[in-house]
């Protein structure tokens, strides 16, 4: 196949299952946002997780 029978081919297939290919990328790119939101909260809650666990231990060190 040369370029410009490809090109027609892409351009086939996207005008058959456009609608699908839109669809998925909007909802890829709000699913990246969202996961971007839970990796950070994870990140914190991580942080916030490891922190008591060092005062629990401080704690049974001075007892």
């Amino acid at each position: 196949m040369d370029n410009s029978q490809s090109l027609t081919y892409l351009l086939t297939a996207i005008s058959q299952v456009g609608f699908p290919i839109v669809l998925t990328g909007y909802l890829l790119i709000r699913f990246e946002k969202k996961l971007e939101i839970l990796t950070e909260s994870i990140l914190k809650l991580t942080e916030v997780i490891n922190k008591k666990m060092s005062g629990d231990i401080n704690e049974k060190r001075a007892i």
